[in-house]
């Protein structure tokens, strides 16, 4: 319940983000679809109206090519109107089909592919009718929606005035001309206005677009404590984690530990670096580490070294940078050898063993 009262300042997390797009909960608008259903059909209208003119002329000359005298017998009437609705339906199934696919190609812009019942599932307990009167009459959205519309409706108003008033020159000469150039004036000026209304609803729709994916993520906004919760879910509790590490740093130290007594030599700083190697001729092409640490971790080392009798060295200036420069198992680099070589000869030369 607190998480409630806190403000929701954070940005939403890609998990919440993938959780709200699983319900269906996506920012897009509603007039992008339209601004790309009218653009695309008038450009498909456009494009397309020289097949339709054609294939409605032939269907014409079919009906009434006998001449003015047709014999309207019932099955005449009934052939006429199948051929007719058969062209109308096939015209009337290619635009469809048309906007069909510029209506997911929209959608498709922009969410992505997106397939989800969540939206469409019947939820009972939001079933009071009062409470929804009210999300449909006083809620913020319906405000905006109310003038979203009215600003839409205002400016194609305006848009379409002008459109039409710039021909106002034209009408009168249009008079004395016949019935087809006339349909043919009216119709290439009602496709050129529709085209400037066509671009003012992409320029709104894009506007719209806008503002809801900026609404979208602030209703998904997060309060520092929902940050910490879901970090805690995903990644797990802070403390788990340091203890799983601690534990995790405890037995690399004591497989460390138990390498020392396996050590040719340990190189001490005296006191706050010390360092094991182990070195096999057969094996390893180098010595390498088995064994670091500083301060109590070196004084364990060299407690251990003593115990299990592996030669201590003290050489300050290779201890502290073979303690920085290696890792556990890395082996010795070249830039090292002669100092680890002088070493190394001296403990055989004490063992009585031979360098290789």
């Amino acid at each position: 319940m607190a998480d409630d009262f806190q403000e929701k300042t954070e940005q939403p997390t890609p998990k919440r983000l993938d959780e709200a797009r699983k319900k269906g909960d996506v920012a897009k608008s509603i007039e992008v679809n339209s601004a790309l259903s009218l653009l695309f059909g008038l450009l498909f209208l456009s494009v397309m109206s020289g097949m339709f003119y054609q294939q409605f002329s032939k269907t014409f000359r079919a009906i009434f090519g006998g001449g003015y005298m047709i014999d309207l017998t019932p099955s005449n009437i009934r052939g006429f109107f199948i051929q007719g609705l058969e062209t109308f339906g096939l015209l009337l199934g290619i635009f469809m089909g048309a906007m069909m696919l510029v209506g997911l190609a929209s959608s498709y812009l922009q969410v992505g592919f997106l397939f989800t019942l969540e939206p469409i599932m019947p939820k009972f307990n939001k079933l009071n009718p009062l409470k929804g009167l009210k999300k449909i009459i006083f809620s913020k959205r319906s405000l905006e929606e109310l003038l979203k519309n009215s600003l839409k409706l205002t400016i194609i108003i305006y848009v379409a005035y002008k459109s039409i008033m710039s021909y106002k020159t034209a009408f009168v000469p249009l008079m004395d001309q016949d019935i087809h150039q006339m349909v043919s004036f009216m119709l290439g000026a009602g496709v050129k206005v529709s085209f400037k209304i066509s671009l003012i609803f992409l320029l709104i729709a894009a506007a719209d677009y806008a503002f809801q994916k900026w609404e979208h993520t602030n209703q998904l906004k997060m309060s520092k404590q929902e940050v910490k919760d879901e970090s805690k879910q995903t990644e797990g509790d802070p403390l788990i984690k340091s203890r799983i590490r601690s534990m995790q740093f405890q037995m690399a130290r004591n497989r460390m530990m138990q390498a020392v007594p396996q050590a040719d030599v340990v190189i001490t700083n005296p006191t706050h670096y010390a360092v094991a190697l182990m070195y096999e001729p057969k094996k390893d092409q180098a010595p390498k580490l088995v064994a670091k640490g500083r301060n109590l971790i070196a004084q364990r080392i060299k407690q251990i070294a003593i115990e299990n009798n592996v030669p201590i060295v003290e050489d300050p200036p290779l201890a502290r940078a073979l303690y920085k420069a290696l890792e556990i198992d890395q082996t010795v680099p070249t830039k090292f050898f002669q100092a680890v070589a002088e070493v190394l000869a001296y403990v055989y030369k004490l063992k009585n063993r031979t360098l290789n």
